[in-house]
């Protein structure tokens, strides 16, 4: 049966037992029937012909994935039906549009899995995995953008073998407009690496928000864990496993959930009508995306502040952490978008990209969360009052939800082989926790850490 599951993959038979490497061991979602495209081997191990074609499974460049497509024929097909200018300005205005509606839901999710007697008290959790489930389906599913023009346009010789056809979908869908706004702007904005390192430096430093008192009462925003004395060593150690292990482990079942569910409803998956799409859909994106972003920066600008307690359903609880997000939320998207696209096929097995704006983007939130939990920030002149406040909550929320992405991330995670995947993880989380460690610690082992002034 092993060999042949290799020749299936295009191995030639290898003795009893020798087929037991990491490379030729089958990836987690594996299907022979089904002839995923997972049944390819690493992307390392590619020629680099097609890395970037394998690179494009995380949805940021559909440049390369257009020049990868093997064939003439698919090039004439591209640019007889759209321009270049035209396909970036749809991909700009979907990334606008879906971030900002990522943003919002991560946001909404935070707050309603944030309750007292919550089995989980990262509240971002839910928002990774869900933005998970969403990439693992969109980068495993080969029938919503399977165009006929697209489809005619395969190579006799590719058209039989299975795993060869499928990555010719899977390289053409990456140049769609409407694809890459779901995966790179709507996934990539529910998820978020830069809030869920937050939670872990909070497990680390004992600061970890946990909600109590009455459900009409608790808010994400209002709640913090002050007084609460240093945890041991070993503690702090555990309370980082756990963050770590319930983060990352339940992002990459999602990540293989969303994978299967593509594979299983494949025969039962409609296919979008790219006439309508391209004449109907795309322009439309354009109107939404400019009129939602004016729309959002008017509210911020014209709503009047609102005064007294803050609860999870009070007035003055949308202006900070939902408006402010919104403005900020299509920069930290489209920031992500063209940084991934210069830096991610610069190192083979290392995705410099996405670990560039994961870091960076933490870093960010780091400097902002320490200037607005900081207890010199009593005066109203420190970080200009509530508005000051409300901008730095938006730019955690928004810029740094936004430019950080956990759902890009575990799909490179599963995609690289195993050596890779650690080393890339382990640098990623490592590097990331430091910059907090320095920027948040030197404050709250110095100063201390308050409530900020806009959620008191």
């Amino acid at each position: 049966m092993a060999s042949v599951n290799l020749q299936q993959n295009g191995r030639p038979g290898l003795p009893d037992g020798s087929y037991l490497t990491e490379v030729a061991a089958p990836p987690p979602v594996y299907d022979p029937s089904k002839k995923s495209v997972r049944l390819n081997d690493y992307f390392e191990n590619q020629p680099e012909s097609s890395c970037h074609v394998r690179a494009q499974d995380r949805g940021d460049d559909p440049d390369a994935a257009q020049h990868a497509v093997e064939g003439p024929q698919e090039k004439d097909f591209q640019r007889g039906r759209i321009s270049k200018p035209l396909h970036t300005t749809y991909v700009i205005s979907y990334l606008i549009l879906f971030s900002m509606v990522g943003t919002l839901l991560r946001v909404v999710i935070e707050c309603l899995t944030f309750y007292p007697g919550a089995p989980v008290n990262t509240s971002v959790l839910w928002a990774n995995v869900g933005g998970s489930i969403i990439m693992g389906f969109l980068s495993e599913d080969q029938e919503l953008f399977y165009f006929e023009g697209a489809g005619s346009t395969i190579p006799r010789h590719v058209r039989d073998d299975p795993s060869q056809r499928a990555a010719h979908i899977k390289a053409h869908k990456k140049t769609v407009p409407l694809f890459i706004g779901l995966t790179t702007g709507f996934c990539g904005s529910l998820t978020s690496f830069s809030t869920f390192m937050r939670d872990v430096y909070l497990a680390l430093a004992n600061n970890l928000t946990v909600p109590s008192g009455p459900y009409h009462q608790v808010s994400l925003f209002a709640s913090e864990s002050e007084g609460l004395s240093a945890s041991n060593g070993g503690l702090s150690f555990m309370a980082i496993l756990a963050v770590l292990f319930t983060e990352i482990g339940l992002s990459l079942t999602g990540l293989f959930l969303g994978a299967h569910i593509a594979i299983s409803l494949s025969r039962w998956t409609p296919s979008l009508p790219q006439a309508w799409l391209r004449r109907y859909v795309d322009p439309l994106s354009v109107v939404l995306a400019l009129l939602s972003w004016i729309l959002v920066i008017c509210l911020v600008a014209l709503l009047p502040q609102y005064h007294g307690t803050i609860t999870l359903w009070s007035a003055r609880a949308w202006r900070g952490p939902f408006l402010f997000s919104l403005v900020f939320a299509p920069v930290g998207c489209i920031t992500r978008f063209y940084v991934s696209l210069k830096l991610n096929s610069r190192i083979i097995g290392f995705p410099l990209g996405t670990f560039a704006v994961n870091t960076g983007g933490t870093m960010v939130l780091g400097m902002v969360y320490s200037i607005q939990h900081s207890a010199v920030n009593a005066s109203r002149l420190t970080i200009g009052g509530n508005i000051g406040c409300e901008v730095l909550q938006g730019i955690m929320d928004g810029f740094c939800g936004c430019l950080t992405t956990v759902s890009t991330w575990v799909l490179e995670l599963s995609d690289l082989r195993r050596r890779h995947a650690y080393i890339y993880g382990s640098i990623s989380v490592a590097v990331a926790l430091c910059f907090l460690v320095l920027e948040i610690g030197s404050v709250q082992w110095s100063q201390g850490l308050a409530t900020p002034v806009c959620f008191r």
